[in-house]
């Protein structure tokens, strides 16, 4: 495989179009898009998100290719428009990781940068971590030290997605999830069944062997993430940015982020142009 061969990028009037390409996975076909040209940026979304939710209408695609790279997007297993399998034993980080890479063979891709919110921070820390030759660079949004403590919350997510009706829900991050998991009509039992099992913690001496330059950036407001300066200080290459007055839902399009997160990929996975 050439180390950045180009994949077909989709015409601009594709974005959000009901019928996306898709490859296979762990017996699992999962959905995908690809945009603009350059050295790609494969972005991995949240839990209840999905690529065109997390990475489309928030601005990144049209941020990335406006800087000169192709962006990736992907649909995580039991999200968008991949399959939605209802076992929890499908949703370890260590196999979503491996989807993330499956994704790259796909596409004839051998090395790109990875980007990742909240849980798909933490696939692309499993995913750096796994197959290092296959991550040039990435960034962590949402996730500082709960990448290694965990996620306190997901029972209570759990419940919230299970339960019959929103009216019932006191726990804010529970409501919180909820609300947008109807709001993005997804698939509850699925994303339950994720919960489980893709919140694993990873493992202190894991996070040291990152050798990728990372960038960690969480909102200043953000009670889910954890703090990003004791996660940065733990990785070899690791450097934090607090995304200022974001809480963690807030975050994930900031215009401050995406200004920190392309000025890191031009010091450590610069596009054609700047090469």
């Amino acid at each position: 495989m050439s180390a950045f061969r180009l994949a077909s990028p989709a015409p601009a009037s594709s974005i959000g179009i009901s019928a996306l390409p898709s490859f296979q996975s762990d017996g699992l076909t999962l959905a995908y898009q690809v945009f603009g040209e350059g050295r790609p940026v494969l972005c991995i979304h949240g839990f209840a998100s999905s690529g065109k939710v997390n990475w489309i209408d928030t601005g990144w695609v049209e941020t990335l290719t406006g800087a000169g790279y192709q962006a990736i997007t992907l649909d995580n297993r039991g999200h968008g428009q991949s399959d939605k399998p209802y076992d929890p034993e499908r949703y370890y980080p260590q196999d979503m990781a491996r989807d993330a890479v499956a994704l790259l063979d796909h596409l004839g891709i051998e090395q790109a940068a990875v980007l990742g919110y909240s849980m798909g921070a933490r696939i692309a820390a499993f995913m750096a971590f796994q197959d290092e030759e296959r991550v040039a660079a990435v960034i962590f949004g949402g996730m500082g030290m709960n990448l290694i403590n965990g996620l306190s919350d997901g029972n209570d997510i759990i419940k919230g997605l299970s339960a019959p009706t929103l009216a019932e829900l006191t726990h804010p991050t529970a409501r919180q999830f909820r609300i947008f998991a109807d709001h993005t009509k997804a698939d509850r039992q699925a994303l339950a069944a994720c919960m489980e099992t893709s919140r694993q913690p990873m493992a202190r001496a894991d996070v040291r062997r990152i050798a990728a330059p990372v960038l960690v950036a969480v909102g200043e407001a953000d009670d889910m993430a954890g703090a990003p300066e004791e996660l940065a200080a733990l990785l070899p290459r690791g450097e934090a940015f607090v995304i200022p007055k974001r809480d963690h839902m807030r975050a994930t399009g900031d215009p401050k982020f995406k200004a920190a997160a392309l000025e890191f990929l031009g010091r450590t996975f610069p596009n054609f142009s700047q090469s």
